[in-house]
């Protein structure tokens, strides 16, 4: 059993875990099970709850009975996920915070390699991680950054950091930076991008004082996102904006994490028509005004585009691709437009390996 004089005593932990949670009910406690398994005295847990209004603060009751380590915050209005974050590293009281994520797992021994890491000297901590379904039965991917050893930036590698890692970095689970850092750096501007920590480490000056952890130590539940009605809006339009906004990198390199526009793209329109995040709705609402005629014909076809049809294009495609994107075969085969050919055809070309 613990003794709750180990965590209540700490002047300053080194680490805390900063988790911004809404209607997790169902899965916070299996995260925090996954960090409390681990815990030591220089770790705290700082959890800012964006007023669910499902069983969360129910469930977070029972675990303050038992965990003094937890420091539990629930907001009387949700201020968005920026905010709650930003929020949660104001309240730690760590050296550093790691931005945890409310769904997702920490594996075994996850604190502790994080741990050895924080006297190195860095601002900025990168964690790697592990891509499994939702129910983690399936592992997509066994690690996301694809390093066999640590890697460290230093000012003078600011563009290849930014190449390496800023795609990744749009998980936000992976971050974990120093608390008087962040709280040195413009947070505000970037509320409602729903990247707020993306914008804090590129800013500029950019955060180039960087360590990529390379042993994946989050066992990430891909599928589960809060914001998957809006992924159109998000991945067409907020994420590419971010991205292009920062001065201090090259276009060339900003090309690599994404195209300026990704919106006027024929491929990316019939990919989201297929997963159904592309319809009339979204081309009323953000297709611009100025994109001109034939973009414009183009858009509307497509958003009224058969979605079965749709959807076997994008399953050929990547099927046929030279190297198949599991995650993005899974999200085709499991959204609610694919049809029987989709499935049939995916089943023929990939040996059954998407239906495990």
């Amino acid at each position: 059993m613990k003794n709750i004089s180990q965590y209540t005593n700490i002047a300053q932990p080194k680490l805390s875990i900063c988790i911004a949670t809404y209607n997790r009910g169902n899965f916070i406690g299996t995260t925090l099970d996954s960090i409390l398994s681990q815990m030591v005295p220089s770790v705290e847990i700082v959890v800012v709850d964006g007023a669910s209004p499902d069983n969360t603060p129910e469930v977070m009751a029972q675990y303050l009975l038992l965990h003094p380590e937890i420091r539990y915050f629930r907001e009387p209005v949700n201020s968005g996920v920026d905010a709650d974050f930003d929020k949660a590293v104001g309240y730690a009281k760590g050296e550093f915070c790691w931005l945890m994520t409310d769904d997702d797992l920490l594996k075994p021994d996850a604190i502790t390699k994080v741990l050895s890491t924080l006297s190195g000297g860095e601002d900025l901590i990168i964690v790697n991680s592990e891509v499994r379904n939702v129910n983690l039965s399936v592992v997509f991917e066994s690690q996301r950054l694809g390093l066999e050893i640590d890697k460290v930036y230093r000012n003078a590698d600011g563009e290849a950091f930014f190449a390496d890692m800023a795609d990744y970095l749009s998980f936000i689970g992976c971050v974990v930076i120093r608390r008087t850092c962040w709280l040195a750096r413009d947070r505000v501007s970037y509320y409602g991008t729903l990247f707020i920590h993306v914008g804090v480490i590129f800013q500029t000056p950019p955060i180039t004082n960087v360590r990529a952890i390379a042993e994946p130590l989050i066992m990430i539940r891909y599928g589960n996102a809060m914001w998957t009605s809006r992924s159109f809006e998000i991945w067409m339009f907020k994420w590419p904006r971010l991205i292009w906004s920062f001065p201090d990198f090259s276009d060339s390199v900003k090309r690599k994490i994404c195209r300026r526009e990704p919106w006027r793209s024929v491929k990316s329109l019939i990919h989201n028509r297929a997963l159904g995040a592309y319809s009339l709705t979204e081309f009323r609402r953000f297709w611009p005004s100025d994109s001109g005629l034939v973009g414009r014909v183009i858009a509307y076809a497509l958003s009224i585009f058969p979605v079965s049809l749709a959807s076997l294009i994008m399953v050929l495609y990547f099927s046929l691709s030279a190297k198949p994107a599991k995650m993005a075969m899974h999200d085709l085969l499991y959204s609610r437009n694919s049809g029987v050919l989709s499935r049939w055809l995916a089943w023929i070309l990939s040996c059954g390996k998407y239906y495990k």
